[in-house]
């Protein structure tokens, strides 16, 4: 395939001559996942949380102590979910500028790239978001999301520099995995080439016709474990088969990371603006050419009180309009939802889910998992802000025909992700094991496995045996109406349309359907799940724990036997969260 590049060529890289002799050193800063951590305060408490206004602060010291023109900063996508600011200015005012392009101009980011959470957005987002950077002269970047109409990247590929008296070549690449999360609805048009061996691809053909001496890749993709299985963990794939890059910047796993090879560094800075990766490259000229390098990473805790108050007063009516927003009055909560209680079983919070997608899609069945791993929404009156705790992405209602046999299989696959086999007495029931929290570098009990995968069902009555292997601990006895529940018989089953279009593999290793049989097998789309939330709430104006438990819609279902269960279920909770 005919790679083709859109280049941003500065004036000043027109020059034929090369550097000057002597040590040039590069510094370059890198953050990603940002999610919405746009503001300092959040918007309800006046709680202090680090943002991009304390990332300015380390951002400005090293600046003033090396050089501006020394400093590459460069971000490697999310940063369009997962806050309500994000959210205000993707759908509700899209008339202002969107406010993420004009935080990166005040920062001077050198560069950005996409990652899936922006296009999931949709196209009216994140091309608007474009037209944005464009405007601003950020390079936007995205080389192997291809124009299905054309054959060329949807978005640049490749940004040019001059820094610290090099020359400095930026490549960026999107998630290659996206259609195993994402509805056609929000990439069509788009294809998502995988990672390798395009990069490589790109990194030889710019190297050959601009000469850069300083080669920087930037890929929303996870770290991964360099194995070359995982499509949407290609990060240290290429820090282990890229020839002629200086730094490879990574994401979207949420792990922070920086490791230090003789020829290339790996930075990945984590999420929400919890760190920032600081790479350093000293490059020695002589005759007017590169003949060695010395590279060096580290990661920077972001100081959450460092908050730059002149970038806070120039973004106060932002931050203004989207508080308002948010703590508008919704309805009222009788009961305390905590989201933490769905690994126990049947609660509130998930009953609330299943509830709405039943009622909303008219499905006979609904699978949903709990998408905030500790959230938890006092009783008393409802705002805004609280449906960014009960739902925090913006996933829609999707419809999926399943047969009987394939929703026990499904069942099957997500609570084995989430219990283990109990032998005896003091077993751990939830599977959790001590591991090093690679946000805090402390260790503490956690699921291996996402929580956001370990779905359960409603609409029917059911109990998981956790005596039992996978494969034998669902026991399914009817529908939730009474009915018979056949194993033949196909049900309308609602789900998200992150499931639905693949993601977490319950379809796929549960239900053992192909990606495109599933696709196949979708009967209906409804709105975003959070808007079918709200719309709920301010129907009925409350959320009542006895009518979200309604039996006779979302069934019963319960971990056996309970005797067992029970003493382990406490002891593996407060391992987890605590008493």
């Amino acid at each position: 395939m005919k790679r083709y590049f859109l280049i941003l060529s500065l004036a000043v890289l027109a020059a034929s001559c090369g550097p000057k002799n002597g040590v040039h050193t590069l510094h370059v800063l890198t953050t990603n996942d940002i999610h919405g951590s746009y503001f300092d305060s959040t918007y309800v408490g006046g709680g202090v949380r680090k943002s991009m206004f304390a990332l300015k602060y380390y951002v400005d010291s090293v600046r003033t102590a090396v050089g501006e023109d020394n400093v590459l900063l460069l971000d490697a996508g999310d940063f369009l979910q997962g806050d309500n600011a994000a959210y205000y200015f993707n759908y509700v005012d899209t008339v202002t500028p969107h406010v993420f392009p004009r935080l990166a101009e005040y920062l001077k980011y050198d560069a950005v790239t996409g990652g899936n959470h922006d296009i999931e957005t949709g196209h009216r987002v994140y091309d608007r978001v474009a037209a944005d950077f464009k405007e601003k002269g950020i390079p936007f970047l995205g080389g192997n999301v291809i124009d299905t109409a054309t054959g060329k990247p949807y978005f640049q590929t490749c940004a040019l520099f001059r820094k610290a008296g090099l020359k400095v070549a930026v490549l960026g690449y999107n998630n290659a995995n996206m259609k195993a999360w994402l509805d056609e609805s929000l990439w069509s048009g788009l294809d998502f080439l995988s990672l390798v061996p395009l990069v490589q691809q790109d990194v030889d053909a710019v190297r050959a016709k601009e000469n850069p001496q300083v080669v920087v890749v930037v890929v929303h993709s996870g770290t991964g474990a360099g194995d070359g299985q995982v499509l949407e963990s290609q990060g240290k794939d290429l820090y282990q088969s890229l020839q002629g890059v200086d730094f490879v910047v990574c994401s979207h796993d949420h792990r922070p990371a920086v490791l230090e090879g003789a020829s290339v560094c790996l930075l990945n800075s984590g999420s929400h603006m919890r760190y920032v990766a600081h790479g350093q490259i000293d490059v020695t000229v002589k005759d007017r050419k590169a003949v060695s390098k010395k590279l060096a990473a580290s990661l920077i805790p972001v100081d959450a009180r460092k908050a730059d108050p002149a970038m806070r007063e120039a973004f106060r009516s932002d931050f203004e309009a989207v508080r308002a927003f948010t703590r508008k009055e919704v309805g009222e909560l009788q009961a305390e939802l905590r989201t933490r209680d769905a690994y126990r079983g049947m609660c509130d919070y998930m009953n609330l889910i299943h509830t709405v997608c039943l009622q909303a899609s008219g499905a006979q069945l609904s699978m949903a998992a709990p998408l905030t791993y500790n959230g938890r929404v006092q009783a008393g009156t409802l705002i805004f802000n609280d449906m960014f705790t009960i739902y925090p992405f913006e996933n829609q209602l999707f419809v999926v025909e399943l047969t009987g046999r394939e929703v026990k299989d499904y069942l099957e696959y997500s609570y084995d992700q989430w219990i283990r086999t109990m032998a005896r007495p003091g077993d751990h029931v939830l599977k959790i094991e001590p591991r090093d929290d690679p946000r805090t570098g402390q260790q503490r009990w956690s699921f291996p496995a996402r929580s956001y995968n370990f779905d359960s069902a409603a609409g029917l009555d059911y109990t998981v045996d956790v005596t039992r292997p996978c494969g034998q601990r669902v026991k399914i006895a009817s529908l939730s109406s009474g009915a018979p529940f056949d194993p033949e018989k196909r049900y309308t089953v609602a789900m998200t349309s992150y499931r639905a279009s693949g993601g977490g593999g319950l379809l796929l290793n549960g239900a053992g359907l192909q990606p495109e049989e599933s696709q196949r097998r979708i009967v209906g789309k409804y709105p975003e799940i959070r808007n079918l939330v709200y719309d709920y709430v301010r129907q009925n104006g409350v959320i009542d724990p006895v009518a979200i438990a309604d039996p006779a819609l979302v069934g019963r279902w319960s971990f056996v036997p309970a005797a067992l269960v029970a003493p382990a279920m406490d002891r593996d909770m407060a391992l987890l969260f605590g008493n």
